[in-house]
């Protein structure tokens, strides 16, 4: 199957935002520097799934991080009602990942079974560790399992024709990157396996991270799964939106590939 991809921007993050909030040993740590917040729609004929939840307004509002666009009127924009997300890949079960995870209560979550341990483990005993998630959004995916509705993924699985994850790990244990056939080629969504093109074609790390190792030798990972280093779509980057068509308000066209060349490539 040939999929079609598309980037939902339902927030961004730019003021008192700097370089050293997201490369470490960075040059121009003070440099102001935006993140933007994305769920991904993969859609083939009848078939829909979609990559990750973002997070809701209650959670916004918690943390500082108002979002611009409910994750639900994202999608209804796309013409997908939440009835029709039967599938949702959960990259990770960080906030901004998983956080609306209730707005699909009817949806089958595929995870990573390293997730779901190291999210209801004796890691989140520290603070450091347990800040980017929230236990309302874990507890979710616990219900979610016991409801029947949750499909672990060891290490590498395939969703239905043409869409895969594969582990990667380095940013969360169970950190998941998402391999798509397009009419481009296979195309990779990172989600925070980069969360800047700036990571993984520069080789830099992201501060929040797990195992350091395994986010460079997921760098290596992403380039591998890609048909082409243009075809790797970095989880939070503002300049998705400058390099790939828009085909709606906040709706980035991915498949077809960026219409300008990647900057370091």
């Amino acid at each position: 199957m040939i999929w079609q991809v598309e980037a939902l921007r339902y927030g961004t993050r730019a003021g008192g935002r700097t370089r050293s909030d997201s490369f470490l040993f960075d040059d121009h740590a003070d440099t102001p520097h935006a993140i933007d917040y994305f769920v991904w729609l993969l859609r083939s004929g009848d078939r829909t799934i979609l990559v990750d939840t973002g997070y809701d307004a209650e959670e916004g509002r918690a943390r500082g991080r108002p979002i611009d666009l409910d994750p639900r009127e994202a999608l209804s924009r796309r013409g997908v009602a939440v009835e029709d997300v039967e599938d949702v890949i959960v990259t990770h079960l960080h906030y901004d990942h998983a956080g609306g995870l209730h707005l699909f209560p009817g949806a089958r979550l595929h995870l990573q079974p390293a997730e779901m341990a190291y999210a209801t483990g004796p890691c989140m005993c520290h603070d450091a560790l347990r800040h980017p998630f929230t236990g309302a959004h874990v507890c979710e995916a616990v219900t979610r399992l016991y409801a029947g509705k949750v499909v672990f993924h060891e290490g590498a699985g395939q969703i239905a024709d043409g869409v895969e994850v594969h582990r990667i790990g380095g940013h969360s244990k169970g950190l998941q990157c998402v391999r798509v056939r397009t009419e481009a080629g296979w195309l990779v969504l990172a989600s925070d396996a980069t969360h800047f093109y700036e990571n993984v074609h520069a080789g830099k790390l992201f501060p929040i991270v797990v195992d350091a190792e395994a986010m460079l030798r997921g760098f290596d990972t992403l380039r591998a799964l890609a048909s082409a280093p243009d075809l790797i779509v970095p989880g939070h980057d503002p300049l998705v939106r400058d390099l790939f068509p828009e085909v709606g308000p906040e709706a980035w066209r991915l498949d077809r590939g960026p219409s300008k060349p990647v900057p370091g490539l």
